[in-house]
């Protein structure tokens, strides 16, 4: 567990990063390659037609948006109750991530409403609480420009970000709880997935790559957050020191 918790370091964490990058960059990269060509492979439904290839993108990102909450809630907590530096930047970086796969949910969504409901946006139970996860990222990265890299702004942020994870077991749970136009879970269920094997595997195929793929942007995200957290102390010092050396030169003449 120490060892694990060794790479919490940001100087480690560089270290890691800068190892594991290249790998998983190319392995995200063939996982995408075998999904899409699984994708445009696989046969169309019965129902959607040509329409059910839009789920291949939809539904990992859908996923992801969820999956970028959970992260940013736990590191939330990593800032609350260590203050720790790296929680706070996996924190800050994930919201946008989580900003840009809800959008492609969102998007995606709509497209293949259009022909499947007749319409791109219905106030559905599961549309709506994907719209409201997508303002709280937005309103989370308000936060973090509007308050900068300072303590409170940390502070305030994770704090909001653990309010708004109310948010994610409504968006697991809206199908169940309520009549809704979404179709209920076909993967992952307690007997079994209902969707058709020659459909699953791509789909599957595609989560894992979209789930890599985040992961890799995040990485590559907090990396560059805690350089630029670097070059701005740096600056900030360089400032500091130019300050007072032309302080000790007006008071030497």
């Amino acid at each position: 567990m120490a060892n694990v918790l060794d790479y919490a370091n940001p100087t480690r964490f560089l270290t890691l990063a800068r190892t594991l990058l290249p790998w998983l960059s190319t392995l995200t990269l063939i996982l995408l390659a075998v999904g899409l060509y699984g994708a445009f492979t696989a046969p169309a439904d019965y129902q959607q037609g040509e329409t059910v290839r839009i789920m291949y993108i939809h539904v990992p990102a859908a996923w992801i948006a969820v999956f970028a909450y959970i992260v940013m809630t736990s590191a939330s907590l990593g800032v609350l109750v260590w203050k720790h530096p790296l929680a706070d930047a996996a924190q800050k970086t994930a919201a946008s991530l989580g900003a840009a796969f809800t959008f492609v949910c969102l998007i995606t969504g709509s497209l293949w409403g259009k022909p499947m409901w007749g319409t791109y946006w219905v106030w559905d139970a599961r549309l709506t609480s994907m719209l409201v996860l997508f303002l709280l990222y937005l309103g989370l990265i308000a936060i973090r420009q509007t308050l900068d890299d300072t303590p409170r702004g940390a502070r305030i942020a994770s704090i909001m970000t653990l309010v708004g994870a109310i948010d994610i077991p409504i968006i697991k749970y809206s199908v169940d709880w309520w009549n809704t136009l979404h179709q209920p879970a076909s993967v992952f269920r307690a007997d079994g997935p209902t969707i058709s094997p020659s459909m699953l595997w791509p789909l599957l195929v595609m989560a894992l790559a979209t789930t890599l793929l985040f992961t890799t942007l995040h990485l590559m995200a907090i990396r560059n957050e805690i350089l630029r957290r670097r070059l701005f102390r740096l600056s900030q010092q360089t400032l500091e020191n130019d300050l007072q050396e032309a302080s000790g030169v007006e008071s030497a003449l």
